[in-house]
């Protein structure tokens, strides 16, 4: 349902530009700028900027007005009212748009300098309904840069239809693409209004409707991500701990199996299918260990239904791990399903397995479970855990108490479990390693035998110890624990209690306060073990810059702790 718009500020841009860019906003006057900004510096100049206002109540409408009075490529739509969503600006610019061609750009992200010269240089060279290029992610807290989807955006080709690539579904930005605008008008093809994950609908849309599209290996938007932003300021996809956010992925899943039906794209149902499990689903999983039991019953209960309606043939396509997790959330072993979510995908064991003395196969957990789908499953058998090379072997680490020591030392009780049996019985030589800056530190300790599978530890930590360069270290390392067994190792990952407070020390140099340690959680993922060093003090400020010119020549800094404070 249309919405009626403000006229639009600016008459003065190209009356026959190339490319429309509609950047969407709203409450964002401060990062507009930067916005608007990256489409001014493109190298294809002739193109039209449309400002589409959902109906901001902070600084926005006046900078987007100053914006289109300062640059005769830029036009400001206001809508009347708030929409909630991305759809509706969009949606509004698409109706005045100029340009035979389209983009779409969030006020918080950028777009690199030639993109708008790139994806159009690929319609030029054949007749295609869309062109899409690499999305470049930023970490806003770190700096890092990382390719979307890498790998489906490697090569330069055409793609005749998303049946000849139905793994493209994985995907499903709209902002990654150039539309031409007759393919999106003779298909009456726009954001669905009232709804989160629009992007998903759309994208999917525009796949099976496209004859043709073009996919070239260049940045082509640039994604500013705020993993742990404030509730109130994060995106939409950054909201998977409201209920309500699941409950809008899988609506939008509905809508998408819907249109695949009534359009003849049946057969991609199944790589559709896996795609939400392996990427929509797979992020819940990984949140499941940080949420209390009140959200995991309304977790199981959103989303049980629809796990139950997708193919079979997307669940066998699954890593085990993954099959475990679901069954056991379908099965209501909500507690278990926290568990196993820990450490998914880096090869951590169950706590223990159960054997049916029956048939011999081995499952998750510590019963054979009653059903035929829960024992197909949760069958590990093929894992093997009791036969791998010691070097793949799977075992789980975990932290199960915390102490502050004396000094910048810490003190872990540590108990490590065996499900395949693969350790001898008697006490084992362990180590823990931690590497700043590139530098390891181990620490050495023994874990003994409690009852068959289980062994248990306590390692004392000295922090101050870790060798850092002489211009200090800034940065994040996870310790992991090494098992040595015959003169083989393993390493795995070290899970931390989730729970324990953060503890901080600082670290000396000579009697100035060289840098501050921070012992803590993860906090996300799997919830590893964490250290955090942050240089202070005014002899590391003043080495580090020129160290870090010359390299690590200097040698590393000796140091002093001083007493842990929570």
């Amino acid at each position: 349902m249309s919405t009626r718009t403000s006229t639009p500020t600016s008459t003065r841009s190209p009356i026959s530009p190339d490319v429309t860019v509609t950047v969407i906003v709203f409450n964002d006057a401060e990062r507009l700028p930067r916005a608007v900004a990256s489409l001014l510096a493109q190298t294809h100049r002739n193109i039209e900027i449309i400002i589409s206002d959902d109906h901001s109540t902070d600084h926005t409408p006046e900078v987007a007005r100053e914006l289109a009075a300062r640059h005769e490529q830029v036009r400001y739509l206001r809508l009347p009212q708030n929409s909630g969503g991305c759809s509706a600006p969009r949606n509004r610019a698409m109706e005045i748009a100029r340009a035979p061609y389209l983009m779409f750009l969030d006020s918080d992200d950028e777009l690199p300098p030639q993109a708008c010269e790139l994806l159009l240089a690929a319609h030029k060279e054949r007749e295609v309904d869309f062109t899409m290029g690499q999305v470049e992610r930023v970490r806003v807290d770190t700096g890092k840069r990382s390719t979307w989807m890498p790998d489906l955006v490697a090569t330069h080709r055409t793609v005749e239809g998303i049946e000849a690539e139905p793994g493209l579904l994985f995907e499903h930005l709209s902002t990654s693409k150039m539309y031409k605008k007759e393919f999106l008008d003779r298909h009456s093809l726009r954001f669905p209004e009232g709804i989160h994950y629009e992007d998903q609908l759309f994208s999917a849309q525009a796949y099976c409707l496209a004859r043709a599209f073009t996919i070239i290996p260049k940045p082509v938007y640039r994604w500013y991500i705020e993993p742990f932003a404030a509730a109130g300021a994060a995106s939409i996809s950054n909201q998977r701990h409201k209920i309500s956010n699941v409950r809008d992925r899988i609506y939008v899943q509905t809508l998408i199996d819907s249109f695949l039906k009534e359009s003849g794209h049946t057969a991609i149902q199944e790589d559709k299918d896996y795609k939400f499990l392996k990427h929509d689903f797979r992020m819940y999983a990984g949140d499941l260990p940080f949420r209390d039991e009140e959200w995991l019953r309304e977790f199981a209960d959103a989303v049980n239904p629809y796990l139950a309606q997708l193919s079979p043939g997307a669940y066998a396509r699954l890593p085990r791990a993954e099959h475990v997790v679901i069954r056991l959330l379908r099965d209501g072993r909500l507690a278990d399903a926290q568990l196993a979510a820990r450490g998914m995908g880096h090869g951590v064991a169950p706590r223990e397995t159960a054997t049916d003395p029956a048939t011999g196969r081995v499952y998750w957990g510590d019963h054979v479970p009653g059903s035929d789908d829960s024992r197909r499953e949760l069958d590990l058998t093929d894992e093997a855990l009791d036969s791998r090379p010691f070097a793949s072997a799977q075992f789980r680490h975990e932290i199960t108490e915390v102490t502050k020591g004396t000094g910048a030392t810490v003190e872990l009780r540590v108990r490590t479990y065996d499900p395949g049996l693969q350790l001898a019985v008697g006490p084992h030589t362990a180590a823990v390693h931690i590497s700043p800056a590139g530098r390891r530190l181990t620490t050495k300790f023994r874990l003994d035998p409690v009852r068959p599978g289980v062994f248990e530890g306590t390692v004392r930590l000295d922090l101050a110890a870790a060798p850092l360069p002489v211009h200090g270290f800034a940065g994040v390392r996870h310790p992991v624990l090494e098992l040595e067994e015959n003169r083989r190792r393993n390493t795995g990952l070290l899970l931390a209690p989730l729970d324990f407070p953060t503890l901080t020390a600082v670290v000396r140099y000579r009697g100035v306060a060289a840098h501050r340690v921070t012992v803590e959680p993860e906090g996300h993922n799997s919830g590893r073990f964490q250290v955090r060093w942050e240089p202070e003090g005014a002899l590391v400020k003043a080495v580090r810059p020129l160290a870090q010119r010359v390299g690590n020549r200097a040698g590393g800094l000796r140091q002093v702790a001083r007493m842990f404070a929570a």
